[in-house]
């Protein structure tokens, strides 16, 4: 007889914090969700300059595990696992923030490195997709990007250390970003594909799938949402075409423009110009991967399930 395990997986990145609690069941291979929540507490503030995680930030990123701690007491969780990811692995003082996890949660969080991150995304991205292998999974975080390519299981994966707040406070400086400043930009992007290209082979891709919040809101630009849909975005597919004419034109608007967008959350407005660019020029140099292999990338999938998932996953189903 199978057994359903009522799980929490949160998802603590640069940008947000997370929380997805679901019952899974492993025989049946069924996650079901019973609350899936996101905060922008914009926990890499400042990291990349400094390498300390800022007051404030770790002040508004901790208030945020509590009120999740509540909510997993009311459901009645049975296990939680609690994933950080790139400011926490840069932070100078995540020592402090670890203690601050462990104090609201009761439970030691997790400083996991890009590859698992990696392995942990396209384990939720890749369960539901019902379209043909190799899947390359890209998942644009705040403060670093998964590059991971495989079938049934990740076979290559890399870490590129850009997202979409790095790449907003290193260079997206004016509003909206002057053309000199979007190229630097563009050339900073370009460096760490060309590294991660170098250890994943990203040629072989028949399916890319992007996730997490930069790809599902260009997405959403993409469809011409009036408001944020899950429904529709999830599964959806663009052709390369639509992504670049989104991107473009998210990354030209200035911020009063882009807070005026019915889908855009707020937490978002200022730095979706940047997770845009990263999220065209991942697509176009994917594209020409592809075709230099001798195969043909017309399409790109957007997926809801993501990091969130796969954690769920590995807390019923441990590797």
């Amino acid at each position: 007889m199978s057994h359903v395990t009522r799980v929490a997986a949160i998802d603590c990145g640069t940008n947000s914090i997370r929380l997805l609690v679901a019952d899974i069941d492993p025989e049946a291979g069924t996650l079901v969700d019973l609350d899936r929540r996101m905060e922008v507490v914009r926990l890499g503030q400042g990291v990349d300059r400094t390498g300390r995680i800022a007051p404030e930030a770790m002040a508004r990123t901790l208030d945020a595990a509590r009120r999740y701690a509540a909510i997993c007491t009311d459901l009645g969780v049975e296990a939680i696992r609690f994933v950080a990811t790139s400011a926490s692995r840069d932070a100078e003082n995540r020592d402090e923030f670890v203690a601050g996890v462990r104090d609201a949660l009761g439970v030691e969080p997790e400083v996991i490195g890009g590859v698992e991150e990696a392995a942990l995304s396209f384990r939720g991205a890749t369960g539901m997709i019902g379209r043909p292998g190799p899947y390359l999974v890209i998942d644009l975080g705040g403060g670093s990007t998964e590059v991971v390519l495989g079938e049934q299981s990740p076979a290559a994966a890399h870490s590129m250390d850009v997202g979409c707040v790095r790449i907003t406070e290193r260079h997206l400086l004016s509003d909206p970003p002057t053309p000199e400043q979007v190229a630097a930009a563009v050339a900073d992007v370009h460096a760490a594909l060309d590294v991660a290209i170098a250890e994943v082979p990203v040629g072989r891709t028949r399916t890319l799938v992007g996730v997490a919040g930069s790809v599902t809101t260009v997405t959403a630009h993409a469809l011409g949402l009036d408001r944020y849909r899950p429904d529709r975005i999830d599964g959806a597919t663009l052709t390369v075409d639509q992504v670049v004419a989104a991107c473009d034109d998210l990354i030209a608007r200035d911020r009063d423009s882009r807070a005026a967008l019915g889908f855009m959350h707020p937490g978002r407005i200022d730095v979706i110009a940047a997770g845009a660019l990263i999220w065209r020029e991942v697509v176009l140099r994917v594209q020409r991967e592809v075709a230099a292999a001798g195969g043909s990338l017309t399409e790109v999938v957007t997926s809801e399930h993501d990091i969130l998932d796969g954690i769920a996953w590995s807390i019923a189903t441990p590797a």
